[in-house]
């Protein structure tokens, strides 16, 4: 059976085509042989991945940035389990409007929180800190932990904690035996969505690091401001690959179609 042409089909190559397009500039960008930026590239080279190692102010903070977004992860993930858990169980007075405050970052403009968060660590003397780093972090990443784990308990069966409670099981023994596992593939793909939101993030980062908080999207973007050179490529470069691999992951644990709003159960 044939398939028929569908426009919407074609719309949506261009579209995704049009997205993955400066993957497919940056990525040969970085192995170019030359002192500048070009491409096609000339000729083929390493490089400038190598030259990374040079750049101390990139390998500190990659390994800052590597920090903050496991610990983002972390925090992000405990909370946004229990607030998930908690509002697809349970009903109590102004369910509707902590839900719509635990998702709001998802639809405020990241430069408003930026400057909110700005505003108020100041005032409380967080502003520079690894704190206030890490606590608006966790702020932006929470929703998407909170979105997974709903999505998660769309499907969940509760006969199963029923009947295990039946049988005197004890609450935190049905929620570890039987709750987790089955949460389980939410669970992690919601840590590694607060992990790469915090990794990639620029925009809230930009109001908040300093000197000693610095991350690697933000040392990339202080760097451009003076050089732009095949270096700029190759960082870049590294990020997307990092990025791509926790996608990747992200898919096998649990599925992007999942992710954005299909709740059909798994066989």
């Amino acid at each position: 059976m044939t398939k028929r042409f569908s426009p919407l089909g074609l719309i949506t190559f261009f579209v995704v085509l049009f997205v993955v397009s400066p993957l497919l500039v940056i990525i040969p960008t970085s192995l170019t042989s030359t002192k500048y930026l070009s491409f096609p590239p000339v000729g083929f080279s390493l490089q400038w991945y190598i030259k990374i190692f040079d750049r101390p102010e990139f390998v500190d903070s990659f390994w800052f940035s590597l920090e903050l977004a496991a610990l983002t992860a972390v925090i992000s993930t405990l909370l946004g389990t229990i607030a998930g858990l908690a509002l697809h169980k349970y009903k109590f007075p102004g369910k509707g409007l902590i839900n719509g405050l635990l998702l709001s970052p998802l639809t405020v403009p990241a430069l408003i929180i930026g400057i909110a968060a700005l505003l108020f660590f100041t005032r409380i003397g967080l502003a520079g800190t690894f704190t206030g780093l890490l606590l608006a972090h966790t702020l932006i990443s929470i929703p998407y932990v909170v979105r997974l784990v709903l999505t998660g308990l769309s499907s969940f069966d509760y006969t199963l904690e029923r009947a295990a409670y039946i049988l005197g099981a004890k609450p935190l023994n049905v929620f570890w035996d039987i709750t987790m596992p089955l949460l389980k593939p939410a669970i992690i793909s919601g840590a590694i969505f607060a992990f790469l939101t915090s990794f990639d993030n620029v925009t809230v980062s930009l109001f908040l690091v300093s000197p000693t908080t610095t991350t690697l999207p933000m040392a990339l973007f202080s760097y451009m401001q003076e050089t732009l050179d095949p270096l700029v490529a190759s960082v870049s470069s590294v990020v997307i690959l990092l990025s791509l691999v926790f996608i990747i992951i992200l898919e096998r644990a649990y599925g992007l179609d999942r992710l954005f709003g299909s709740n059909s159960h798994s066989h």
